[in-house]
């Protein structure tokens, strides 16, 4: 019998049998090299790292380290590509390409959520029925556009920008693949993209999965490798467009490493998104979108709800009911089904939680943690509540990216809407009232790219996204994710 690795901890003491994923059917090599020209090719230095499981932190796989080099190469193969095929294709023909590369996607949905899981460390459930149905779903939405760009940009002369590079993140690795490469092959682009370090499995599953479609041969290049490596794409001469996914801090740096030059920028940087409840709101369905918006992802999305704002008249009743159900919650293996909370991506960034959790009681803040057990082995953290927390604080200010959620109260809209806006991110909120008026007037005074009411995390390819302020600018998703590929005359 498979040993139980996640444990409830609620009043009665009961546990689910395991229900763990197989992973008999995935094809994982021992070494990963570089996706360039269509063609797997060794890295120039011979350097390969380490990509680990973040739950058990055993090695998965050897991955390429690329260097200036193998960027070059890559960009050139880019250049080749866009000059002599992908930009003369008929618009028609490379939909054909993106539409394939969706369904082949659609084929291997099971194998990639589990390596999405085993390299991640998000819960199964999050990898297969969000995260690779999403990413099908934007090539296969893309794939739509592709032929139609004269109804996207009506009246409008438009050609393609050429060479995008492209830097994404750990926290959805394969979805931020699909965001970036499908409205950039849509929109006649070819594409050097770079996974981040710690999960660039998916992306060579990709790549594996290009190869197969017989897209031709240096549309899309995939190349890994660390800050060096993305670095070495921003700064290329010949890439003409750079999209990038990630922090604040390394968004900021290609702002100045591109100043000076004609590269266009897409930049979806770091949030520290509110989620707002007041009293004539659906209490339960809102609790329920909280431990969504925070809990469920282990805080690792960047439009993460982590802080919350309630109204005073129902602060104490949303505090008892999160408690409560931060009690079922299932911390552990993440490749079980019952599991909630998954690992964090590595033991850097869980260092990182655990640093902010102990500024935020050193800040005299109020802290909530359920009694759950965790496994011996991996990188895993409790989810975490602060109450009484001040606006000042570090950690109602500051991007945690985990598991950590800051409560607050208010008593009129006005003073939400400041609170709420006070924040050197604007990414992402949450409205919840049974008010439609007081919805409407919240999105027009938040400064944040997405306002959800009475949810929270829903995508869809057609709707934009993106941030304000140290959240970035652009939007990726929907036509305004083709717009920042094309150069329109």
């Amino acid at each position: 019998m498979a040993k139980k690795t996640t444990k409830k901890s609620n009043e009665t003491g009961w546990d689910y049998a395991p229900s763990l994923e197989s992973i008999g059917h995935i094809d994982l090599k021992e070494s990963y090299d570089l996706f360039i020209d269509g063609k797997w090719v060794k890295p120039s230095s011979g350097k390969y790292f380490e990509t680990i499981n973040p739950a058990n932190e055993k090695v998965l796989a050897k991955v390429a380290h690329a260097n200036e080099e193998d960027v070059d190469r890559a960009v050139k193969a880019a250049r080749k590509a866009y000059d002599t095929v992908w930009s003369k294709m008929p618009a028609s023909e490379r939909a054909k390409y993106i539409f394939r590369i969706a369904r082949l996607m659609q084929e291997r949905a099971r194998e990639l959520s589990v390596i999405e899981t085993l390299d991640a460390g998000k819960s199964i459930r999050e990898s297969r029925d969000i995260d690779v149905p999403l990413a099908c779903n934007h090539f296969f939405y893309y794939a739509g556009w592709a032929d139609k760009l004269e109804y996207a940009f009506p009246n409008r002369d438009f050609e393609p920008l050429g060479v995008a590079g492209q830097i994404i993140p750990w926290n959805f690795p394969l979805l931020m693949a699909a965001w970036k490469i499908a409205p950039a092959l849509a929109a006649g682009n070819t594409v050097v993209l770079k996974p981040a370090e710690t999960t660039p499995l998916t992306a060579l599953k990709l790549a594996e999965i290009i190869e197969l479609s017989g897209l031709p041969p240096g549309v899309v290049n995939i190349v890994t490798g660390f800050g060096d490596t993305g670095a070495a794409i921003v700064e290329h001469p010949e890439v003409n467009k750079v999209a990038f996914t990630g922090s604040t801090a390394v968004g900021k740096h290609i702002q100045r490493a591109v100043a000076g030059t004609d590269k266009k920028v897409t930049l979806e940087l770091g949030g520290k998104s509110s989620n707002i409840i007041f009293e004539d709101a659906p209490i339960d369905q809102a609790v329920e979108g909280i431990i969504n918006g925070i809990f469920f992802n282990q805080g690792h999305v960047c439009c993460a709800g982590s802080r919350l704002f309630v109204q005073e008249s129902v602060a104490e009743l949303v505090v008892r009911k999160l408690k409560q159900r931060m009690d079922s919650l299932y911390v552990g293996d993440p490749l079980d089904k019952n599991t909630d909370i998954g690992a964090i991506n590595s033991k850097e960034q869980l260092e990182v939680i655990n640093k902010y959790i102990k500024i935020g009681i050193e800040e005299g803040a109020e802290m909530y943690q359920p009694n759950c057990e965790l496994p011996d082995k991996g990188y895993f953290c409790r989810p975490t509540l602060f109450s009484n927390v001040a606006q000042s604080n570090v950690i109602a200010q500051e991007e945690i990216f985990g598991p950590v959620l800051t409560i607050q109260t208010f008593r009129t809209v006005d003073e939400v809407i400041q609170k709420a806006n006070n924040s050197p991110y604007g990414l992402a909120a949450g409205v919840w009232t049974d008010k439609g008026s007081r919805i409407f007037n919240l999105t027009s005074k938040l400064r944040a790219g997405v306002v959800w009411a009475n949810t929270y995390n829903k995508f869809d390819p057609a709707s934009p996204f993106g941030g304000y302020k140290e959240s970035g600018f652009g939007r990726e998703g929907g036509l305004h994710g083709l717009r920042a590929y094309v150069k329109l005359k």
